[in-house]
């Protein structure tokens, strides 16, 4: 039997291998039911959707050309929305806390997002090209029913962080108020060893993001439009603030690394490293999400580029800056932007720092953490999910994560949580690179990609060669992962020992050995890099 793909049902078993028109290397392979535009575009002809389909929905339906309308200004601006947040600000702080000055943690931060960029151009390439989001590019890899493997692995993801977020943001309104009603809400009762009102808070925040992202895509499209400039401004405010009342900023930029650049600093760096990859490895993968609704590629690709390295890099140093500034004027460094902001004293400060703070957790939560998993969740039951349902849902497992937890020390969150996320999303990562621009040099068929008797429906609508990419993958990437004692969950000497010293390169080491050994077995099971048919044999 073959190692990847039996008879699709349906289909006449005597028949050639390939025989379907339009499967030879460089052809459309769905040349009957797709239309090319002249800039390479692709959509399907009236009628070739297949409506009926038990993996078909208005939601995951390739997006038609005529509303692909994203431009270059709304892919930056939606980088600069996300990127400007409190976790993205923090990062720096982190880094610092591990033993690194603020060169190093800047450019650490500078590094990962131009390595983490290029898989997501690669990824986010079959998104105005053909319509579709990321849990449907899976499905050309992983099979039809497979592809919820690597969706529900998102989905998960993105659930935690979407908690993470959502508590941040709820804590930094909870700060604020309390600053506003001169401390009143630090005095009342706790549930969960936490005041109420912070609580109260958190649900309220929350409940505000899913409004929002219940109105869907275009609503949030406009929303990232605004809010990314709005909060650019705040966080320049807040420097120019801090600057004032430091007379110039501060004697942090003089702090010394205690890891130096030598031996010290390396065994930090990788791993460090590894997590500030983590940290947009998520966004690497469904990318495809939003690129659907782009006008071209130049769009996607420039949007991109000016928007996350540079967006990030200088967030980052500006972070350091402000820091900097909070240690001249209050003799210690003060890293959350939240805890600075409450020192304001005067109502309109506090105020203008709340609404700063809830527009740009907003703008990175939704966008970041709820849009995929709604896709993803709908994927794995199109006629019963929808997009809006999967939010619903992502909103629910979000909050019974305990957020809380993940973000208790710096160990836990970058090493654990984001080096952990990152070593398994990068696995995923190498195999739907390796598909779609190796094994099918980026032509799918779109109609087949909906429809059980197609070209991608494998082995029971299992790709059994993607499984095994991603098992070898993900055991190389995070078997090895460790922790110090006291400081995480994993065995000092590593889940498995042999591991270990690839644990510091997950992200990497998974994305690259995934991509490996699916080339490998694609081509050894003799599928042609046109996706063509192969019979069972």
């Amino acid at each position: 039997m073959d190692f990847g793909r039996g008879t699709e049902p349906g289909a006449d078993p005597g028949a050639e291998p390939g025989a379907r028109p339009g499967t030879e290397p460089g052809a459309d392979p769905g040349a009957t039911s797709q239309t090319v535009a002249d800039d390479g575009r692709v959509e399907l002809r009236p009628g070739a959707y297949p409506e009926h389909s038990r993996f078909a929905n208005d939601d995951l339906k390739p997006i038609p050309l005529s509303e692909r309308h994203w431009s270059t200004y709304n892919f930056a601006a939606l980088w600069v929305g996300m990127a400007h947040n409190i976790p993205s600000w923090t990062l720096a702080s982190g880094l610092v806390a591990l033993g690194m000055d603020w060169r190093q943690a800047v450019f650490t931060i500078a590094a990962a997002n131009v390595i983490v960029l290029l898989p997501m151009l690669l990824t986010g390439h079959a998104g105005p090209k053909y319509g579709i989001p990321f849990p449907v590019l899976a499905r050309a890899s992983f099979g039809l029913r497979g592809a919820n493997l690597p969706a529900l692995i998102r989905a998960a993801v993105a659930c935690g962080w979407f908690g993470i977020q959502t508590w941040i943001g709820g804590q930094g309104i909870y700060v604020l108020l309390d600053k506003v009603f001169d401390g009143a809400w630090s005095d009342e009762s706790q549930i969960g060893g936490y005041p109420w009102p912070l609580w109260l808070c958190f649900v309220l925040f929350w409940a505000l993001q899913l409004a929002i992202i219940y109105r869907g895509m275009e609503a949030l499209r406009r929303f990232e439009n605004w809010a990314a400039p709005f909060v650019l401004v705040g966080a320049v405010v807040l420097l120019v603030w801090i600057s004032d009342k430091a007379g110039g900023l501060g004697p942090l930029l003089d702090q010394p690394s205690t890891l130096g650049w030598g031996a010290d600093f390396w065994p930090v760096f990788f791993p460090a490293l590894m997590g500030m990859i983590g940290f947009w490895s998520t966004l690497s993968l469904n990318i495809p999400d939003f690129t659907r609704f782009g006008k071209g590629q130049r769009a996607q690709v420039w949007g991109q580029t000016l928007g996350l390295p540079t967006t990030m890099t200088a967030f980052a140093l500006l972070s350091v800056l402000v820091t900097s500034g909070s240690q001249a004027v209050y003799g210690e460094p003060i890293w959350e932007p939240v805890d600075l902001a409450a020192k304001a004293d005067n109502v309109f400060g506090l105020l203008y720092a709340l609404v700063t703070v809830l527009v740009a957790t907003v703008s990175v939560n939704i966008a970041a953490n709820v849009v995929s998993p709604a896709y993803d969740l709908a994927n794995l039951a199109p006629k019963f999910i929808n997009f809006r349902t999967g939010a619903l849902i992502t909103g629910v497992v979000g909050v019974v994560i305990f957020p809380w937890k993940l973000i208790e020390t710096p160990e836990l969150y970058i090493f654990v949580w984001l080096g952990v996320v990152g070593g398994l999303l990068g696995t995923v990562a190498g195999i739907l690179i390796a598909d779609y621009w190796v094994v099918r040099r980026t032509a799918l068929d779109l109609a087949d990609l909906y429809r059980p008797e197609g070209r991608y429906w494998y082995t029971g609508g299992w790709n059994l060669r993607a499984v095994a990419a991603f098992a070898v993958g993900g055991v190389l990437a995070v078997g090895g992962s460790h922790s110090a004692p006291g400081k995480g969950p994993f065995p000092e000497d590593g889940l498995i020992p042999l591991l270990k010293p690839l644990a510091d390169y997950g992200w990497a080491i998974g994305l690259a050995s995934a991509l490996v050994v699916y080339v490998a077995l694609m081509k050894a099971g003799g599928r042609e890099s046109s996706g063509g048919h192969r019979r069972a044999s």
